[in-house]
């Protein structure tokens, strides 16, 4: 039996990162992280690398944006692709995230349907 994939879902907002978890669960081995800085400790216990990671751009403390262009620069996180899930819709918000490294920019309100598809595309 194979393991399921791994989604570490960083997201402020509870309802929001409550709906995406049960949304993925069924699917994926899924993780929640309230914001950044909790999204690193999550990273640091984990037993395997998650092989996706869904953030918001928005969040106290710490950005989404700020948060990958960390994981970019450590090596063991370089290659996890990550969608942001944000409300920030301006081209220049777009620009920033896709050059941070993000494989996807969905913007708030989102479907949950593409969602989903950019998911199992991301995480092949």
């Amino acid at each position: 039996m194979t393991e399921k994939k791994r989604i570490l879902v960083v997201e402020d907002d509870d309802a929001v990162r409550t709906l995406l978890a049960r949304q993925l669960q069924s699917d994926y081995d899924v993780h929640q992280a309230p914001d950044a800085q909790a999204a690193l400790q999550t990273l640091k216990a984990m037993t395997r690398m998650p092989d996706l990671i869904i953030c918001d751009v928005m969040m106290p403390g710490m950005t989404g944006v700020q948060f990958a262009k960390q994981l970019r620069g450590m090596p063991e996180y370089k290659s996890v692709p990550i969608i942001f899930l944000t409300a920030r819709t301006g081209a220049l918000d777009v620009i920033e995230g896709i050059n941070a490294g993000a494989r996807h920019y969905i913007t708030k309100p989102f479907n949950m349907r593409d969602l989903l598809d950019k998911v199992a595309k991301a995480i092949k």
